[in-house]
């Protein structure tokens, strides 16, 4: 068991908290947040996505308690303040979205006495992106010490592209993102520096950038310059949909796509990725536990060789699923 501390204690950290309850190995022992330990404890006690939390929780001055487990709350602006030593903290989920660079995330492991950082966003200077299932296996131990768990949409396109790419060589490749919308959009027109990111939330289909194809290549190196796209934020909550549309080098047809996929969801590819035929919607996807499902009554092939594939994920949950995996499996290799 290693214990763990979260800073940022927002959608994705109070997510990850209650994800993180199947896991033996993780003992979350402290949170970082500039908000009230009061506050907290009630957006974790209630959540509009995912429901009410089926466990008490009560807040203390210094933090609250969760089934009867106390957890410390602090509220430092600056990671090199933050007292994990005095908490023993081995793995610092940085959450927060603000310490993205490693040369700010590493203040975690300088200052604060942990051994490892992991990012729950695409990072800048990191020591390896990881998405489970795709390299995870290039983990190593002695000289990744800050670790970014790429983004919910790299998380949901890098098991398909990965599948396409061993079966039929991805030549090249164009991507969408149909995205719920998130804390990075207003509920009503505001300033923002992406102007179309600038209108209601709950109002428009906002189109808009995306890293998540380019950043395929830090986990498949493979296809570095071969993937481009875009997103497009809509009105629903959570879970996200990606269209991927690639050019494959061996001929192929819909039967043996949809039966590559399912060959690696019953094998290497268990627990990331899922395959449906239901004719089903994204609030049937919320909560799913898979990075990726792919759509099987929604896969073309036009000639053979161009190849669209649909794919649903929780941008959210399905993400913090992936966040716990991943530390479970730097403490399995030891910290």
């Amino acid at each position: 068991m290693a214990r763990i501390g979260i800073n940022g204690f927002g959608s994705i950290g109070r997510r990850f908290l209650r994800a993180a309850k199947r896991a033996a190995e993780i003992d979350i022992v402290a949170v970082n947040d500039l908000t009230d330990p009061g506050t907290l404890a009630h957006l974790l006690k209630y959540d509009s996505n995912y429901g009410t939390l089926d466990e008490d929780v009560k807040a203390e001055q210094d933090g609250f308690v969760i089934g009867g487990k106390k957890i410390r709350v602090f509220a430092e602006r600056d990671p090199r303040n933050i007292p994990w030593k005095d908490m023993g903290v081995d793995v610092v989920l940085e959450a927060t979205g603000r310490f993205r660079d490693k040369d700010k995330a590493i203040a975690h492991i300088e200052s604060g006495g942990a051994k490892k950082v992991v990012i729950s966003a695409p990072a800048k200077g990191e020591d390896i992106t990881i998405v489970m299932g795709v390299n995870h296996k290039d983990y190593d131990p002695a000289s990744h010490h800050v670790i970014s768990n790429a983004s919910c949409t790299t998380n949901g396109l890098a098991p398909v592209a990965k599948v396409l790419d061993e079966n039929f060589g991805v030549e090249r490749g164009l991507m969408t993102t149909i995205h719920a919308y998130t804390n990075d959009q207003v509920i009503l027109d505001l300033p923002h520096k992406d102007l179309r990111r600038a209108r209601a939330a709950a109002l428009n289909i906002i189109p808009t950038t995306t890293g998540a194809a380019s950043a395929v290549s830090l986990v498949l190196p493979q296809l570095k310059g071969k993937f481009n796209g875009m997103a497009f934020r809509v009105p629903t909550p959570t879970v996200s949909v990606v269209d991927l549309t690639c050019q494959v080098s061996k001929e192929c047809d819909v039967e043996s796509v949809n039966k590559a996929f399912e060959t690696a969801a019953a094998n290497e590819l268990k627990g990331i990725l899922g395959v449906s035929y239901e004719p089903l919607v994204s609030s049937d996807y919320k909560g799913m536990t898979e990075s990726a499902v792919v759509d099987g009554i929604s896969t073309q092939v036009i000639g053979g060789t161009l190849v669209k594939v649909v794919a649903w994920y929780d941008n959210e949950w399905g993400y913090c699923e992936r966040l716990v995996d991943l530390i479970s499996y730097i403490i399995a290799k030891g910290v």
